[in-house]
This record gives C-alpha cells, sequence and structure tokens, in this order.
C-alpha cells in the first residue's frame, strides 16, 4: 500500500486515526494543526474545554490501548501522575436520586488526570512508535471533486498550497469546516442538529492537601427532572498532587469566575461536600470558564452522495455535552471503524471505503448522543431538539428507577457502571439480571450522608473552613 494519507487535526481524534493509518502499512501519514503543539502535558488554545475534568472510562482506555501498538497507555499515564478510580469503591457520587453504597466488589475503573497530559501521552506513544509526521498548517478546504477528494488546500506565507493524499480524514474537533468543505465540493444539504442547554463549565486547580491523597473522587450530579437549571461540581484527582474542581451549569445555573462565587456555587449544591473540601485547599489557578458544550451532530452517514477518499472521525462528525464524559471515548470507537474498515478493505483506493468508514463511526455515536440529548433536553432553556415523547418518558422513567435501586442495590449499581464506562451497550440496562435488579428496587436504606470512612471524615472535617 504505497500512498498518502492526511489528518486535519491534531487532537486524540486525529491522532489516534494516524496511529490507525500508520499500522495498516500506509507510506506517509502527515497530521496538519493549526496549534503550535507544546512540548510537554500543557494546554493548547485549540482545545477550549481542555481546561475542565475530562474522565477517560474503561472502553475507551482500551479502544486506545488496540490502537497504539507496543505500548501500554494505561501504565505511561500512571507514572506520570494519572489516578485509576474504581467506580465501585474509588468515588463519591451523589446522583438525583441519591449517595451511590461503595462496595468492596471491584467494578470497572477509570482513569483521571488533565487533558493535557492524556493528549501529550498519547501523540508521544503515536510518534515512537507509528511513521507519522505532525506539521503546523491552517487547512482551508479539500481539494477533488464531489466524487473524490484529492487533498487538501493549505494556507501559506507565499499563496496557498494543495496537498495531494490518497485519504484525508476530518479530525478537526468542535470547530471542524466539513459542511463548508463539502458545499465547496457540490455536496451541500448536509443536516445538522445542536441542542444546547447552555453549560458553562467553570474549573480550578487547587494543591492536593497533605493527607487528602487517597480521598476519593467526588461529584454532585445534576438533577434533570425537577424542571430547574442544571448545577453540578465535581472534584477529581490528577496529576502532580493537584485537585481538578470543575463545575457545571446549564442556562440559568452557570457557574461564576470569581473564587468567592465559585465556592458559594459549590456549597449550594444538594450536598455541600465539594465546597468544604475546597474551603481549606489553597487554589494553584484562576478560575477558568467555557462557553462551548452544545451537542452537535452532522448526519454525515444519511448524505445522498459521499467522495471517496475522505473519512470525518470525533468531534468533527458529532459532539458532545463534556459533563457525561463521552468525546474521548468515542473518538476511540471512531478509529477502532477505520482500523477495520481498512484491514477489510486491503487499500485506500477501494470503492465506498470512506462511506463505509463515515457510517460505522456514526453507529458508535449514536449510544452517547441519546444519552447526552436525552438529559440535556430536560433542562429549561435548552435550545434544539425535539420534546420527550411517549418512549422518550418511558425510558427516563425506567432510568430513574434503575438509579434509585442502584443506590442500594450492587445488580443495578453494576449495570450502571458497565454503561457509563462504556464497556458496553446501553440495552446492558434491559438484560433480565438489570430489569429484575431495578424492579426490586433496593434492599437497603438511602443513604443520607456521603458514605465516608472514619479516616475520610477527618480529612473533610480538617479541610472544612465553611462551618457546616
Amino acid at each position: 500500500m504505497s500512498r498518502r494519507a492526511v489528518v486535519v487535526g491534531a487532537g486524540l481524534a486525529g491522532t489516534l486515526a494516524a496511529a490507525v493509518l500508520s499500522t495498516a502499512g500506509v507510506d506517509e501519514v502527515i497530521v496538519l494543526d493549526r496549534d503550535e503543539l507544546p512540548e510537554g502535558p500543557e494546554h493548547r488554545r485549540g482545545l477550549p474545554q481542555g481546561r475542565h475534568a475530562h474522565l477517560l472510562m474503561a472502553g475507551g482506555l482500551a479502544a486506545m490501548e488496540e490502537l497504539v501498538p507496543g505500548v501500554s497507555l494505561r501504565k505511561r499515564l500512571l507514572a506520570a501522575g494519572a489516578h485509576e478510580i474504581s467506580l465501585s469503591s474509588g468515588m463519591l457520587a451523589r446522583t438525583p436520586e441519591g449517595w451511590l453504597r461503595r462496595w468492596r466488589r471491584e467494578g470497572p475503573a477509570m482513569l483521571t488526570c488533565t487533558r493535557a497530559l492524556l493528549d501529550w501521552t498519547v501523540r508521544e506513544a503515536v510518534r515512537e512508535h507509528c511513521a507519522v509526521e505532525i506539521r503546523k498548517a491552517t487547512v482551508l478546504g479539500l481539494t477533488g471533486s464531489a466524487g473524490r477528494v484529492r487533498g487538501v488546500r493549505i494556507a501559506s506565507p507565499g499563496g496557498d498550497t494543495n496537498l495531494d493524499a490518497d485519504l484525508v480524514v476530518d479530525a478537526s474537533g468542535r470547530g471542524t469546516r466539513v459542511v463548508t468543505w463539502l458545499d465547496g465540493l457540490g455536496l451541500p444539504g448536509v443536516r445538522e442538529q445542536a441542542v444546547d442547554s447552555g453549560l458553562v463549565n467553570a474549573s480550578r486547580v487547587y494543591r492536593m492537601p497533605e493527607g487528602a491523597e487517597r480521598f476519593p473522587l467526588t461529584i454532585v450530579q445534576a438533577n434533570p427532572y425537577v424542571g430547574r437549571p442544571a448545577r453540578s461540581a465535581m472534584v477529581m484527582p490528577v496529576e502532580g498532587d493537584r485537585w481538578l474542581v470543575s463545575c457545571g451549569g446549564s442556562r440559568g445555573g452557570e457557574p461564576p469566575a470569581d473564587p468567592e462565587g465559585f465556592l458559594r456555587y459549590t456549597l449550594a449544591l444538594p450536598d455541600p461536600i465539594v465546597g468544604r473540601l475546597i474551603s481549606g485547599a489553597e487554589p494553584l489557578t484562576d478560575i477558568h470558564l467555557s462557553r462551548s458544550t452544545s451537542n452537535v451532530r452532522r448526519y454525515l452517514e444519511k448524505a445522498p452522495r459521499w467522495p471517496e477518499g475522505f473519512v470525518v472521525l470525533g468531534d468533527a462528525l458529532a459532539t458532545f455535552n463534556p459533563a457525561y464524559g463521552q468525546g474521548m471515548s468515542v473518538a476511540a470507537f471512531g478509529a477502532q471503524v477505520l482500523g477495520r474498515e481498512l484491514e477489510r478493505a486491503g487499500s485506500l483506493a477501494a470503492p465506498g471505503l470512506a462511506r463505509r468508514v463515515v457510517r460505522g463511526a456514526a453507529r458508535s455515536v449514536d449510544a452517547a448522543w441519546s444519552m447526552a440529548v436525552g438529559q440535556d433536553i430536560l433542562y429549561p432553556g435548552v435550545r434544539g431538539g425535539r420534546r420527550p415523547g411517549v418512549a422518550d418518558r418511558a425510558v427516563t422513567a425506567y432510568t430513574r428507577r434503575m438509579m434509585k435501586a442502584a443506590t442500594g442495590s450492587y445488580a443495578a449499581a453494576s449495570a450502571i457502571w458497565d454503561v457509563t464506562s462504556m464497556r458496553t451497550h446501553p440495552t446492558r440496562m434491559f438484560r433480565p439480571d438489570a430489569v429484575l435488579a431495578a424492579v426490586a428496587g433496593s434492599p437497603l436504606p438511602r443513604l443520607t450522608e456521603p458514605p465516608l470512612t472514619p479516616g475520610e471524615r477527618e480529612v473533610l472535617r480538617s479541610l472544612d473552613r465553611t462551618g457546616r
């Protein structure tokens, strides 16, 4: 396979796609990004959500490990200071139905670190083990025709230039111009849908207090069922002995950017535990706000015509409200589709390859999209999306019943962990054992306070400056 592939975007989706192309035997893989990429785990301008909490779920990590051969990303991330959090025992979670219990039996795990560390670790692993070249460049559009994309047009000081390619992958993220690019080729009419709850994220980094090194990840989730704006907060351990604290509020409930308001916001949640923890912790940064958080889907798989030689993956295909922790895993699943279709086709020039990849990647989006949009449309002031129908309300009622059971039922909690960790399809919630657990409900009484160990209670007490 003596061919060239060009990937637009050096974020997670683009880097993983480049790894797939390299290991599939493509001779030349060039990744183009408008940013000057940092030499270490540092934030960059092209990733506005990078300063907020990101959770790498077990399903997404497993996909990434498969895509980058010859290296254990998990081991690298842990060695760099990432934390491995058990969903069953390493987390304090207050859901809309109450506190989840912590179980001694192990469940799936997730990794927590800054997005900067994750991106840099994956990018360096790909650079070391795959024949991939990364260049700084601004891509202006596609070259070719409605039948076949032939490359990309790049801005340069001496005049725009063309870079030919046998396959172009758009992994340029939320800021993609794919619809405009396709229109320029004579392929108009791509349907787009946006569901915007007006979510604002506010995040700040704190020094991890001495003695709190093993304090569990703590989250107070938003409640979509009470007709009020979403309000949530999370304390997440990250590398460098730090806590990353992220708040999220939908339209009408946005968190503020001033320190006093930030603390008041966390204390006013249904449980003030996040505010109590950070009231005695040392802040290391200012508060960073982001507003680019809407769910946007481009139904490229439904386009009546699709050009050969052009694939779209990651956030360029669909973006999700980051509160649900799905985007990174979905990007990895899309790169897996690219790998499977390349192996099946045997050549970048195989007819229909690009369309099969786009359709397969879109299927990997479906479950995450339904979950994110199904929650966001319940908040007041949401823009876009249809109002819930009878079937939607039935699914919502069942999901609430399952979550209520999960506050005291290991079987119900296990089903939820399997889905949220993205190891299994959401239909896992409708397997006989899960349905039985939902119907039976919780055999244990509802917790009235977070399930802390005596040592954790002492840590909380020592940090609390609120007098609560």
